[in-house]
């Protein structure tokens, strides 16, 4: 994309507080920005820049890497420092520019792996290469894991372990482009995209991630990516690319507090789980016992894209966005996380 990361982020935050008109931006107390990998022009503290960029100089900000669940860590933390009554109001926002990655990233650095994890690494080497037939957790053998892992490369391991088909996998991302399309016609993107405007004058106001008319003849055709036997392809996981997103999180002393136990997916209206693969979501939805009709209803990473940092705060705008159009209550957000982790969250809408 011909635009940096953070005026990028600069202009979503804007967009976000214009929809506040009445908050005074003194009354905010922190900018949180979410960033996968924070380096390059992401680095410098980003969310600092950006609070400078929006003429906000009053306005601390920092940046947190959680990978894919950066911009949800961020939201998380919002609620947990009004919470701790550190404050009222806070933007979380997230962005991930993966087209501009040549200019560099935080983890592109040469000679930085920790020597403790060669092997782990060379295991990973040997079975992109030669591809597997099954995988197993390696610390039931005593060696430690492959912490650098290409989450290509987890996703094959899962699909391995958790017996989910190619053929299962391209469905799935055929859905995620058809419901993706027909929810653009709909017009229920537009509800959350915010235009775009680029150094040239250019506006962006379109995603281009969704491939209009997919089908699984075609996609079935598509040759696996990480493995020379994989399943994963270009059709069944998502697409790199750009984006920002921004929240305004602020507290309502009448707002009711969902417990963070004693809740069941039946409790739960509809469910966004993050689909950076479908080997990663197919066997999540089937073992959480989540109806399908609750699931990413709109489509899903697959068709939209996956820019690391945003993904969370997008992902949250989404589930709002689609608990207003459909009047449901309780929404959960959920992800995969790079190295191994995950995030959750239940969002209530109260209006």
């Amino acid at each position: 994309m011909d635009i940096r990361p953070d005026d990028l982020a600069a202009q979503i935050v804007r967009a976000a507080l214009d929809k506040v008109p009445q908050l005074d931006p003194a009354d905010i107390d922190d900018l949180m920005l979410g960033c996968g990998l924070p380096g390059g022009e992401q680095g410098f503290n980003m969310g600092r820049v950006v609070a400078v960029l929006l003429g906000y100089d009053h306005l601390p900000g920092c940046t947190i890497t959680r990978y894919c669940a950066s911009s949800l860590q961020t939201t998380r933390m919002a609620l947990h420092a009004i919470r701790a009554g550190e404050g009222d109001v806070f933007v979380s926002a997230g962005v991930e520019a993966v087209s501009r990655y040549a200019k560099g990233n935080s983890d592109a650095w040469p000679d930085t792996h920790n020597p403790l994890f060669a092997d782990a690494e060379g295991r990973t080497a040997k079975v992109a290469e030669h591809g597997a037939d099954e995988w197993h957790d390696p610390r039931a053998d005593g060696t430690v894991p492959d912490v650098y892992i290409a989450m290509g490369q987890t996703a094959e391991n899962l699909a391995l372990l958790k017996g989910v088909s190619r053929e299962e996998m391209d469905h799935f991302g055929v859905r995620s482009q058809n419901l993706a399309e027909q929810a653009i016609k709909d017009g229920f993107f537009a509800r959350e995209i915010t235009p775009v405007s680029l150094p040239d004058g250019r506006v962006v106001d379109t995603d281009d991630g969704p491939r209009p008319g997919t089908g699984y003849e075609k996609v079935s055709q598509l040759k696996p990516v990480f493995r020379p036997d994989g399943r994963v392809t270009a059709g069944n996981c998502c697409p790199l690319n750009d984006g920002a997103a921004a929240l305004v999180v602020m507290s309502d002393t009448k707002a009711r507090e969902l417990a963070r136990a004693g809740m069941t997916i039946d409790d739960v209206d509809l469910v966004e789980i993050n689909e950076a693969f479908a080997a990663q979501v197919i066997p999540s939805y089937q073992d959480l016992g989540i109806p399908l009709e609750k699931l990413n209803v709109n489509g899903g990473a697959i068709a939209v894209g996956h820019p690391f940092g945003m993904t969370g705060a997008r992902i949250a705008t989404t589930l709002l966005n689609s608990l207003q159009t459909h009047d449901k209550q309780v929404g959960l957000e959920t992800m995969c996380v790079g190295g191994g982790q995950g995030m959750a969250m239940i969002v209530e809408r109260l209006n």
